[in-house]
């Protein structure tokens, strides 16, 4: 079909800035949370969530980008991309005024889903308007500067969060996403081209429906779990089972739609299906030791929130490296020769947390940090790369909501069972030292060690604090040590999946209009 006129090269870099600016802003929010955690259990300065409360603040908002972001490509094409994107930055917005004056962890939870719906309707979007803005080597030119806005969100993220805690109520940090969300607004207003295919693919309510309601059944479970550390209740394994049941129907339900938004037919290709599914493993991994090294610096360690940010700035500075890295390595490589010891690596460093302790010195904690950016980054982008490169072009749509849901239901399943074995674990830990301790103070105790620092500061024993960082970096390292493991599954699943040598690949042609459109 014929191409929309070509914009002025002034307006095309004046959308650029637009969409940079709102991917800036949700890799911002992506990070954000993890240093304000601590803030948030604590009863005095935050909301006192415990770690159940916690793992949902976290979880609900990568749920709902996961279920929605298949459909809101679907929404882009029936009613046009910068109208979905717009009504995803009001969502965003609306949600993030909401989140800063949230008054208890609930209000929190569902404020943090109405973010993950807005964040998953922006997304697909941005990559939209940037391919049909862009043509011809302009395009790669602009994927590429835009691509850098997810290395400066990840290293800003945590410092900005750090600077606002430390001045202001924890609310901040989810208040300064309204006024760059309005500037967004006017950017797209007056710069953004409705721009929307005359062949709008089907929407697939019934598969949004049982994704959803299939991942939030199997989350409560494995999070509820944890609360109770019993897991013959009723609560915690009927919604497990209930979770698995739905899941399997909306595969079955997939497999019968005619245009799929996601397509199980998909992981039958070897290559794809095991590429898909140690990303997934990999992401289960970094969603839960970022849980983990949240409370580890701020509540183990004592750090400040600032000083936390500010700590983790070598776990994005080793992922900038680390993609640019791998990609020129695979020019020459094999990608399995590259990827898989990568993702050991990072496998390795996750269990590396297995030995910090309370004295270990910083110097040895920020060298753990950029070597995992690193190794992440290696794997990340070259095997998400290489999967969707290798679909045919009319399945690149497909491949791409595919990878992007199998990535954040990693990271779902990663919060939930990654807190519960921490929070499981702490509980038996700390158990012994709360012997002849008042009823109330042994009950509040046993919710964190956020809540058993309290409450020693308020009856003053010291020793109840002490026991609860022991417990705390003993419910670590054994969470690393079954984290390390699953990341390495996902190493042992590439190694087997990936060819062993590269193929040789023609010159690939400059995809037509309809074929861009396609791929978003």
């Amino acid at each position: 079909m014929t191409p929309p006129p070509t914009l002025p090269k002034s307006r095309q870099q004046l959308i650029l800035a637009v969409l940079m600016l709102c991917s800036l802003l949700i890799w911002i929010e992506n990070t954000v949370l993890s240093t304000t955690l601590e803030t948030l259990a604590d009863p005095v300065r935050g909301l006192g969530a415990n770690p159940g409360q916690l793992q949902w603040a976290t979880g609900s908002y990568t749920l709902a980008f996961a279920t929605l972001m298949f459909t809101a490509g679907a929404l882009g094409d029936r009613f046009g991309h910068r109208t979905v994107f717009s009504s995803g930055l009001v969502i965003f917005a609306g949600s993030s005024l909401w989140a800063a004056y949230a008054s208890d962890a609930g209000q929190l939870i569902a404020a943090r889903a109405a973010m993950g719906v807005g964040s998953a309707l922006i997304t697909p979007a941005m990559m939209a308007i940037l391919i049909w803005t862009f043509t011809g080597p302009a395009r790669a030119a602009a994927i590429g500067i835009f691509s850098t806005s997810a290395g400066v969100g990840m290293a800003a993220g945590p410092v900005l969060a750090g600077f606002l805690l430390d001045h202001f109520w924890w609310g901040s940090v989810f208040l300064i996403n309204v006024p760059v969300a309005a500037l967004a607004l006017v950017g797209l207003a007056v710069l953004v081209p409705n721009f929307r295919s005359p062949t709008p693919r089907p929407l697939d309510p019934a598969g949004m429906l049982l994704s959803i309601s299939g991942l939030v059944a199997l989350a409560y479970g494995l999070i509820r779990a944890g609360q109770v550390a019993v897991w013959s209740r009723t609560d915690v394994w009927a919604p497990i089972v209930v979770g698995l049941i739905l899941l399997a129907v909306f595969v079955l339900v997939e497999l019968r739609v005619k245009v799929p938004s996601f397509d199980p037919r998909m992981f039958t290709q070897r290559t794809f299906g095991g590429g898909n599914m140690a990303l997934g493993l990999l992401l289960f991994g970094v969603a839960t030791i970022t849980f983990y090294n949240a409370f580890y610096l701020q509540g183990a360690l004592g750090f400040s929130p600032m000083k936390a940010g500010l700590a983790n700035i070598p776990t994005a500075f080793g992922a900038l490296a680390g993609a640019p890295l791998a990609s020129r390595l695979v020019r020459h490589l094999p990608l399995r020769l590259v990827t898989v010891p990568a993702l050991t690596v990072a496998a390795l460093t996750m269990g590396g947390y297995g030995f910090l302790g309370l004295q270990t010195p910083l110097v040895w904690i920020e060298i753990l940090l950029l070597i995992q950016g690193l190794s992440i980054g290696m794997v990340i982008g070259p095997v998400t790369a290489a999967l969707i490169s290798d679909l045919p072009l009319e399945q690149a749509g497909a491949g791409s909501a595919v990878t992007n849901t199998v990535r954040q239901t990693g990271s779902v399943i990663g919060i939930a069972v990654g807190g519960t074995i921490m929070s499981i674990t702490y509980r038996r830990a700390i158990e012994p030292s709360l012997e002849g301790a008042p009823g109330p103070v042994q009950d509040q105790a046993r919710v964190s060690a956020e809540q058993a620092r309290h409450v020693a500061t308020t009856v003053h024993r010291p020793t109840l604090a002490q026991a609860a960082d022991n417990a705390f970096i003993h419910a670590m390292h054994v969470g690393a040590g079954w984290i390390a493991v699953i990341a390495l599954l996902g190493a042992a699943v590439l190694l087997t999946t990936l060819p062993a040598a590269g193929k040789k690949k023609g010159p690939t042609p400059e995809p037509d209009y309809e074929e861009a459109r396609s791929s978003v």
